[in-house]
């Protein structure tokens, strides 16, 4: 899978303009046609990498394909209720997943 976001990354979403920390990648689509028909309104490809974000000053979520973001020019940290869930630290560049070193 060829992904151009990493976990922990912070990316900001070119349509809508929020910034977020991606906390899981899939290679591909991954939730139910019924969601992409009533959410992905612009249709984006299926068969490329979407990713899962917690949203910066947020309490939700979001499921984003690649094509609508990209790698946010502010490094500043996210404020995320969930964020301690998935990262246990911030280098000043990005999030550290949760038992990975």
């Amino acid at each position: 899978m060829q992904v151009k976001f990493a976990i922990g990354q912070i990316v900001h979403h070119l349509k809508v303009g929020y910034r977020g920390v991606v906390f899981e990648v899939d290679a591909e689509f991954s939730l139910s046609e019924e969601w992409y028909e009533t959410v992905a309104v612009s249709r984006p490809p299926r068969d490329r990498p979407w990713y899962h974000v917690l949203v910066d000053g947020a309490a939700h979520t979001t499921y984003v394909a690649e094509r609508h973001l990209e790698a946010s020019a502010d490094s500043g940290q996210i404020a995320h209720p969930l964020l301690g869930q998935y990262f246990e630290s911030y280098d000043g560049r990005r999030y550290h997943a949760r038992g990975v070193h």
